[in-house]
């Protein structure tokens, strides 16, 4: 019965993230909690939940031949039941029976008895050919090599294409596969200690890039988290590198101010702050939504340092404040594209048609915050997406509407100096400082980070 309970809690929150747009990282912690799960089931639904989202478009390909009809045809409930069914029958260890008997039972609770009838049909069908069968027949279906990359690997066509650009600019097209399989993975679980104010353990293994990343051989990282009162944390390894990247592009002169403009949900200004705490510099946060804001607040409990939350749009807080920080991080809202092994469900709410509107968005915070910047002051643009338009092009855009007031500083460089092993950040193809972290190359997000320095 604990298994059913698993599989329930993991068919509504994919439920929810497909109807509601709910982020599976937020709600499934607290459906595990409220179901009562045990760690062997708390893990069985979290399988499930980020298997499940990271393949559907796999799945949906596979679902649309066996049942011999498109998947945005087939009810909406039905359908994240059978992704649920498939997902256990295809690529994990779950009795077959099991996988389509559950499954069938949550369509009839779903749609009624009809449902469950189509559903077992289904779900049978697939489980007669094994998951090599039924990847050739995905293969043969696709229309175009971009497409079959796209349902082979569960990612839509214009996600591929992005990535492809991206990995060209750096000579490294030839890498595409890779990063795609890499975005299917379940990440490792990276932690940080907070510089100044914690210690990596000695038991602890140091990550490659950052100095204050590492992961730990085994045990519970929530524990070690609130153990530290705050002063360990979980993050990427990537977030930890945009933040060390401008703290540490210059010296830090005495009494310097700093502003995190877009600081929701705090990661990077918990590191930000005990960096400043370290140098004496003073440090100030900004995040337009309070929920978010609130998220701040808490990411910087365990740092004994002042840091006022503003909740006002990026844009304005940085234009009212024209000449006044040393040092600025932007990170910006994006398409996420470069965090889809924590955030599977972002490949399918993203379209093309945001990209114009998010990267003009992007200029704004970023031209704004160059204007915030004192005379030699460095501001970090940030994007947690590879994509060329969020990254190369916004850089580009505001380097040529400040012309000579603007010079450019090597994130490369900055990076590859704070690792104990090269990160192997190859020149991009505009002749650009940026550095680019990938998933399948660094176990990171897929971060890019510039410095741009006011004259």
């Amino acid at each position: 019965m604990s298994a059913v309970a698993a599989r329930r809690v993991a068919f509504e929150t994919i439920r929810a993230v497909n109807e509601s747009d709910a982020y599976a990282n937020l709600l499934l912690p607290t459906s595990i909690a409220r179901a009562g799960l045990g760690s062997a089931d708390a893990g069985l639904a979290t399988e499930l939940t980020y298997g499940t989202l990271r393949r559907q478009g796999t799945y949906d390909a596979i679902i649309a031949i066996a049942a011999d009809r498109p998947a945005h045809e087939i009810d909406p409930a039905v359908l994240d039941a059978l992704r649920l069914g498939v997902h256990q029958l295809l690529s994990t260890r779950v009795a077959s029976h099991a996988a389509v008997n559950e499954s069938v039972e949550l369509a009839r609770a779903a749609a009624g008895r009809g449902a469950a009838g189509f559903a077992n049909a289904v779900l049978r069908r697939v489980s007669r050919d094994t998951p090599g069968d039924w990847m050739t027949r995905v293969a043969e279906s696709a229309r175009s090599d971009d497409e079959q990359l796209g349902l082979l690997f569960s990612h839509p066509v214009w996600v591929v294409r992005a990535f492809r650009r991206a990995l060209a600019a750096e000579g490294r097209a030839d890498e595409l596969e890779a990063l795609l399989i890499a975005d299917n993975a379940s990440p490792r679980v990276t932690m940080a200690a907070l510089p100044g104010l914690a210690d990596v353990p000695d038991e602890a293994r140091r990550t490659p890039f950052s100095p204050i990343g590492f992961r730990l051989g085994g045990g519970d990282p929530d524990s070690v988290v609130r153990g530290s009162g705050g002063r360990v944390r979980v993050q990427d390894e990537g977030s930890q590198l945009a933040a060390l990247a401008l703290t540490r592009a210059l010296p830090v002169a005495a009494y310097e101010r700093w502003l995190d403009l877009c600081a929701g949900p705090g990661g990077k200004t918990a590191v930000l702050a005990a960096e400043a705490l370290a140098h004496g510099a003073a440090l100030e946060a900004n995040e337009i939504s309070p929920a978010r804001a609130g998220l701040v607040r808490q990411a910087l409990a365990g740092v004994p340092l002042e840091v006022p939350v503003s909740e006002e749009d990026g844009r304005a807080r940085a234009a009212n404040a024209p000449g006044t920080y040393d040092r600025i991080l932007v990170d910006a809202p994006c398409t996420g594209l470069g965090a889809l092994r924590r955030r599977p469900e972002a490949r399918w709410r993203k379209a093309p048609s945001d990209v114009p509107s998010l990267t003009e968005l992007q200029r704004e915070l970023l031209e704004a915050a160059v204007s915030a910047l004192k005379p030699g002051g460095v501001v970090a643009y940030v994007t947690c997406s590879p994509h060329l338009a969020e990254t190369a092009g916004v850089v580009a855009d505001v380097r040529r509407a400040w012309g000579s007031a603007v010079e450019e500083l090597s994130a490369r460089d900055v990076i590859t100096s704070l690792a104990d092993a090269d990160p192997g950040l190859p020149p991009q193809a505009d002749g650009s400082g940026r550095a680019q972290l990938w998933p399948h190359r660094h176990n990171t997000d897929a971060m890019s980070v510039s410095l741009l320095r006011r004259a």
